[in-house]
């Protein structure tokens, strides 16, 4: 590794790829090694399989520190060739048309914000008809029972207040079907004028 840090770039290439070399001849001995430990006395393979691993241990950082060094000599000729890119780029003066063309942009973004202004009015007025439905509700809710209330009082049979209550249920999706029918011809009406 010594050698890797004074040699200079021509002979760089060859003293990596013979430190490379030598790793990979210490893993395949390293190999045949874990083997033979492992055909120790019981009482000697515990301490024989330590030692391998140190030197496994030792030998992966050996390729760390290789792989560190290379990844830095690269990082550095690229530094060097993006450098000497600099150096002799020739550099020349702007065009006489320098104007940024923006009034698309600035088209675009003020569409945007009328189409966002646009949408809170439509939620706000959207919140304002629910409001208003739900204080509906609520006065014919109180309206209902006040006319069942009278109803009772004037002696009308559970029967016809049964009769009554179904017949507003019905009124109910006959009003449901009737808007659905207005939404689709006014759909069909839009469609055929556009």
């Amino acid at each position: 590794m010594g050698r890797l840090e004074t040699a200079d770039k021509q002979s760089l290439h060859l003293v990596e790829n013979e430190i490379q070399a030598s790793i990979d001849q210490i893993f395949s001995q390293l190999e045949r090694l874990e083997i033979l430990s492992s055909k120790e006395p019981p009482h000697k393979r515990q301490n024989a399989k330590l030692r391998v691993d140190q030197l496994k241990y030792d030998v992966q950082h050996l390729q760390t520190a290789l792989r560190n060094f290379q990844h830095r000599r690269y990082a550095r000729e690229q530094q060097e060739r993006q450098r000497e890119e600099l150096l002799s780029r020739t550099f020349t003066t702007n065009d006489s048309d320098t104007t940024i063309p923006m009034d698309e942009s600035l088209q675009f973004n003020s569409s945007l914000q009328k189409i966002h202004h646009g949408m809170d009015d439509l939620i706000g007025g959207g919140h304002s008809i629910l409001a208003g439905l739900r204080a509906q509700r609520l006065t014919l809710k109180g309206t209902q029972k006040k006319i069942l209330d009278i109803a009772t009082m004037l002696g009308l049979s559970n029967t016809v207040m049964r009769l009554i209550e179904k017949r507003a249920f019905q009124d109910k999706y006959f009003m449901i079907a009737g808007m659905l029918l207005t939404c689709v011809v006014m759909f069909l009406v839009v469609q055929y004028l556009t």
